[in-house]
C-alpha cells in the first residue's frame, strides 16, 4: 500500500514539475504545409521595436456572410501569432453597424458583396479594415484587396496572402521613421501637378516630397546634382520637352552615385483628351534625347503605338433619347489593359493596369539584370508613326488575324550596377567628381506617361484607379505605389507580398447539387452506423451471456 502511494505522489510530482517547465518555455508549432501562421524574419524583427501599447481594431465582427468567416479566422490567427512575438499588441475585433459614418469618414469604404446561398443570390455590406494606434498616430489596412474581374474565392485567396504584408506594412509606417526624400522632376514638361495628385498624395503619406526642376542646370549643374543628391528617388513623369546634355548627366549621375529612378515616358504623341476634343489626331514621335541613356542602362522605347485585343474602354455618345445623350462603353485597342507578372512582389495580385497610348520596350544584352513587370496580352498590332487616329475607327471590326504581334512588355524593373552612359565621352560640364559605375542600384521604366495621370471631375482631381466616364477600376495606382515602395525598401517588406498559401475553399456549386449527398452523409449515415453498432454488440452481449437454461 506504502509502494502504491510513493508511485501516485512520484507522478504528481512528475506533472508539476512539467507543468511548471512548459510554462517557462511556451512555443508554438506550426504544422502547415505552406508555413502561413509562421512570421518571417522582417515581421518578427520589426515587432522588436513596438515598445508600446499597439492596438489593432479589426471591424470583422458581427453578422456577415459565411464565407467570410475564414477571413475573419485568418486574421485572428495571424494576429493572435503576431501578440506571442510582443505582448504590446492589443487586439480587438469590433462590429462596425454602429460606426459606419465614423469609419467611412476615416477612409474605409464598405464593401458590397454578392452572396450565393442555396442557389439564391443576396447582397451584404462589411467593412474589410483593420486600424493600428500607435503613439497617436492611426495606420488603416485593407484586409479585402481590390481584385478586377475576380471571383470571391480568388479575393479571399489574395486578402489571406496579404495579411502579413499589410499589417507589417502598417506597423512599419507607425513605428519606424523610415521617411525617403522623392524629387519629382519639372522643367521639361512633365505633368502638371493636378494631374499626379491621386499618387503623390499617397506617397506623402509615408515619404517626403518636394518639386525639383532641373532648370538650374544651364546656370550652375554641379550645384543642381549635389541638391538632388540629397534625393533617394526621382520621379519622371511624361516629360515632353527635350533633356539637354547637361541635363542627362545630371541625372546619370543621380543614378551612379545611389539615386532610384522611376521612368513613365511617352515616346509617341498621342492623346486621349485630344482625340475626345478633335475626333482625329495625328500620333508622331516625340524626341527627348534620352535615348542612349536608357540604351546604356539596357532598354529602348520604340516609337511604335501598340492596339491590344484586351483593352480598356472608352465612353462614347451613341444617340440620344429625347434630350438626354445614351453613352456606350466601348473597347479602344490603343488603350491596353495589361497585367502584371504574378511571380513578382511589385505586380502580384494587382488589378489590371489600364495604359493610354503605350511603346513597347526592348531590352537590350548587358549585365544588368531586367525583370517585366507589365506585359500585353498576345493579340497586338504593331502601328508605325507618324499616322491619323481616328475615334470613329473604334465602330470597326477588328481582324484578328492582323493581331499578331505576340506580348509587348510595356514596365521592365532594371537592377544592378549601372554604367555610365559619359563613360569614356566628353562630358558637357566638369565634375568635381565623376562615377562611371554604380553600386547595386535598381530602376523602373514604363513607356506610358500617362499611367500616373489621374482624371479631373469639376476641377478636382480623381483618384487615379478609377474611370470616371465607365466606372471601371484598375490598378494603376496600387501598381506605382508598389513600385516606389519597392525602389524605395531597404528592409525588405515588399518581399511579403510574394508570400503563397493554399487556400481550401468550398466549391459552392457542388455543395448545392450534391446537397442531399452530403447531408445524408454528415447525418444520417453517422446514426445508421451508430444503430448497427449498437444492435451488434447488444446481440453479441446477449448471446454471450445467455442462460444455458
Amino acid at each position: 500500500m506504502f509502494k502504491k502511494g510513493k508511485n501516485i505522489f512520484l507522478v504528481f510530482g512528475i506533472l508539476l514539475i512539467m507543468n511548471v517547465v512548459f510554462q517557462s518555455f511556451y512555443f508554438r508549432l506550426d504544422l502547415t504545409h505552406d508555413k502561413r501562421y509562421t512570421v518571417t524574419d522582417v515581421t518578427a524583427n520589426l515587432l522588436k521595436q513596438v515598445d508600446e501599447k499597439l492596438f489593432v481594431s479589426v471591424y470583422l465582427e458581427g453578422d456577415f456572410p459565411a464565407e467570410f468567416n475564414r477571413l475573419q479566422i485568418e486574421t485572428r490567427q495571424f494576429l493572435e501569432e503576431l501578440q506571442t512575438k510582443n505582448s504590446n499588441l492589443i487586439i480587438e475585433f469590433i462590429n462596425p453597424n454602429d460606426k459606419r459614418e465614423e469609419l467611412i469618414s476615416k477612409g474605409m469604404t464598405p464593401s458590397q458583396l454578392t452572396v450565393e446561398e442555396n442557389g439564391k443570390l443576396s447582397n451584404a455590406i462589411i467593412f474589410p479594415w483593420a486600424e493600428l494606434t500607435y503613439q497617436n498616430k492611426t495606420e488603416n489596412v485593407s484586409l479585402l484587396p481590390l481584385g478586377i474581374m475576380q471571383s470571391q474565392e480568388q479575393q479571399m485567396q489574395n486578402a489571406i496572402e496579404n495579411l502579413e504584408y499589410s499589417f507589417t506594412n502598417a506597423v512599419n509606417n507607425l513605428v519606424v521613421e523610415s521617411a525617403k526624400k522623392i524629387a519629382v522632376l519639372t522643367g521639361n514638361g512633365e505633368l502638371e501637378d493636378i494631374y499626379l495628385y491621386s499618387l503623390l498624395n499617397e506617397v506623402t503619406k509615408k515619404h517626403f516630397l518636394a518639386k525639383f526642376t532641373l532648370d538650374s542646370v544651364a546656370s550652375n549643374p554641379q550645384k543642381t546634382l549635389n541638391d538632388l543628391a540629397n534625393f533617394d528617388l526621382a520621379i519622371i513623369a511624361k516629360p515632353t520637352q527635350k533633356f539637354t546634355e547637361k541635363e542627362k548627366l545630371v541625372l546619370d549621375q543621380f543614378i551612379m552615385k545611389g539615386g532610384k529612378t522611376l521612368w513613365m515616358i511617352d515616346n509617341v504623341q498621342a492623346d486621349t483628351d485630344s482625340l475626345y476634343t478633335n475626333d482625329k489626331i495625328l500620333a508622331y514621335s516625340r524626341d527627348l534625347n534620352i535615348t542612349d541613356l536608357l540604351f546604356s542602362y539596357g532598354v529602348r522605347i520604340n516609337s511604335v503605338l501598340i492596339q491590344d485585343l484586351y483593352s480598356a474602354k472608352l465612353a462614347l455618345a451613341t444617340g440620344n433619347i429625347g434630350n438626354q445623350p445614351q453613352f456606350q462603353n466601348l473597347p479602344w485597342f490603343f488603350h491596353p489593359l495589361v497585367n502584371g507578372n504574378p511571380y513578382h512582389s511589385i505586380t502580384k495580385n494587382v488589378a489590371p493596369v489600364r495604359l493610354q497610348f503605350t511603346n513597347p520596350i526592348d531590352t537590350l544584352e548587358n549585365d544588368i539584370n531586367k525583370i517585366p513587370l507589365l506585359v500585353s496580352s498576345p493579340l497586338t498590332k504593331k502601328i508605325g508613326v507618324p499616322s491619323f487616329i481616328e475615334l470613329q475607327s473604334i465602330a470597326n471590326e477588328p481582324k484578328q488575324e492582323e493581331y499578331n504581334s505576340g506580348h509587348q512588355l510595356f514596365a521592365v524593373l532594371l537592377q544592378g550596377n549601372f554604367t555610365s552612359n559619359y563613360n569614356n565621352r566628353i562630358k558637357p560640364f566638369n565634375l568635381n567628381a565623376f562615377t562611371e559605375k554604380s553600386e547595386l542600384n535598381k530602376m523602373i521604366v514604363i513607356a506610358d506617361g500617362d499611367v500616373g495621370k489621374n482624371q479631373i471631375s469639376k476641377r478636382k482631381p480623381v483618384d487615379l484607379s478609377y474611370d470616371k466616364w465607365t466606372n471601371e477600376q484598375f490598378g494603376n495606382k496600387e501598381f506605382l505605389l508598389n513600385s516606389i515602395d519597392y525602389l524605395l525598401d531597404d528592409t525588405g517588406i515588399i518581399s511579403l507580398r510574394n508570400k503563397t498559401l493554399k487556400i481550401n475553399l468550398l466549391n459552392k456549386q457542388k455543395a448545392f447539387t450534391e446537397k442531399r449527398y452530403w447531408q445524408f452523409l454528415n447525418t444520417l449515415l453517422p446514426l445508421i452506423l451508430l444503430f448497427c453498432f449498437g444492435f451488434t454488440i447488444n446481440y453479441r452481449r446477449r448471446k454471450k451471456y445467455r442462460s444455458p437454461f
